[in-house]
């Protein structure tokens, strides 16, 4: 089988009504594909209006709104209904790629294991991690259990971290998993897109040292952690101001967190690239990425990366030269690496360059065609 055989049948929770790392690497890989002349048909929630147009033939799933307070803006796939089994019928596809382990994935798991053909899964989430955000660490058990049986009756995963992979290989969740790691925009992230005026624009001195948080505003990445780093490193008197680009559910209890905070709200494209660049500093203290889009985006951005070293940050980033990597949740620990960015100009200045270097390593189309390798090689045992 050639790569131009290929026919993909493609299940994700949220292909593009809200935007996010995970969705808009599944995107490119379906923009590749095509490109390759693979034949690709994607299943997932649609609503009335997206964050972004789909790449690719989209079909609706059965779905409801997340029943989980402050993430309403996500819908819970509820499996295959008869019409969407027809239209895998029409399709005929010969390879399956489930990308997250809802009830639409474990469906279309059932049905390629009852029609024998193969089934690759993309790993983009910690699902396992989730509950300790939201008052249930005693569920997270339980969830492992869950995915390490679904991931288990794939025939091949691929995750976006050699930690990742080390990690889940160690939990028993598959022991063929290959490297599906992350690309970045050069387009839109580079130093280039600094913007001094957008700076003074939203009250910063051109000599403020800005510390970024860049992602969605929900607990789950970490936002109290951050909070507490920002805190803590106030009593270090280290100067500094804080710049947060994004929105979310908990936009509010963020803000209450981080009196004097600069929140320039939701940002896309070069807009996107231009706040990122107009930092001087990358926090990120999630626990929950598989890869970290966003460490790898502020690196292209020339900003050093204070982040917890966890799956992600700690395949990214290089201690000591291109940041720094801290034990996960250590609020102090996060607060004594970033104090020598805020007081030392040079210093900050050469992990920034020095992460900038290491981005350019990462080529969109190189990094999807382990994906297709993966797709070929489980095809042709």
């Amino acid at each position: 089988m050639e790569t131009s055989d290929l026919r993909i049948a493609l299940f994700s929770g949220n292909y593009n009504y809200t935007r996010d790392g995970a969705n808009q690497a599944l995107n490119r890989l379906v923009d590749y594909l095509l490109r390759q002349g693979a034949s690709v048909r994607v299943f997932s929630p649609k609503v009335a209006e997206p964050d972004f147009e789909p790449t690719g033939e989209l079909f609706d799933v059965p779905n409801v709104r997340m029943p989980v307070k402050g993430r309403g803006e996500y819908r819970m796939p509820l499996g295959l209904n008869a019409r969407a089994r027809k239209a895998l019928d029409r399709f005929k596809p010969n390879m399956v790629h489930v990308s997250s382990p809802d009830p639409t994935g474990h469906a279309a798991q059932r049905w390629a294991r009852k029609h024998g053909i193969p089934v690759v899964a993309s790993v983009h989430t910690r699902f396992e991690t989730y509950p300790r955000y939201y008052n249930a660490a005693f569920l997270e058990p339980a969830i492992e259990w869950i995915l390490r049986r679904f991931y288990n009756r794939c025939d091949a995963l691929v995750a976006p971290s050699q930690s990742m992979i080390a990690e889940y290989k160690a939990m028993g969740m598959h022991q063929d998993i290959g490297l599906w790691t992350r690309g970045v925009d050069r387009e839109t992230f580079d130093p280039s897109r600094r913007d001094l005026d957008w700076r003074r624009s939203h009250g910063l001195a051109d000599d403020d040292v800005a510390i970024a948080f860049l992602g969605r505003l929900v607990m789950e990445k970490g936002l109290d952690v951050f909070a507490e780093a920002i805190i803590a490193l106030r009593k270090l008197q280290a100067p500094h101001k804080v710049l947060v680009i994004g929105d979310g559910p908990a936009r509010e209890w963020f803000e209450k967190a981080l009196p004097g905070g600069i929140f320039v709200g939701f940002q896309t494209g070069r807009d996107l690239g231009r706040a990122l660049a107009s930092a001087d500093i990358f926090l990120n203290p999630s626990i929950t990425e598989t890869f970290g889009n966003v460490t790898l985006e502020a690196m292209a951005s020339g900003l050093p990366v204070v982040a917890a070293s966890a799956t992600g940050a700690s395949s990214l980033v290089v201690d000591g030269e291109t940041g720094r990597l801290v034990p996960p949740g250590d609020a102090a620990a996060f607060a004594e690496a970033l104090a020598p960015y805020c007081t030392d100009d040079s210093h900050r200045l050469a992990h920034g360059e020095a992460g900038e270097k290491r981005s350019r390593a990462y080529s969109w189309d190189a990094i999807n065609q382990a994906v297709v390798d993966t797709y070929l090689r489980v095809a042709n045992p």
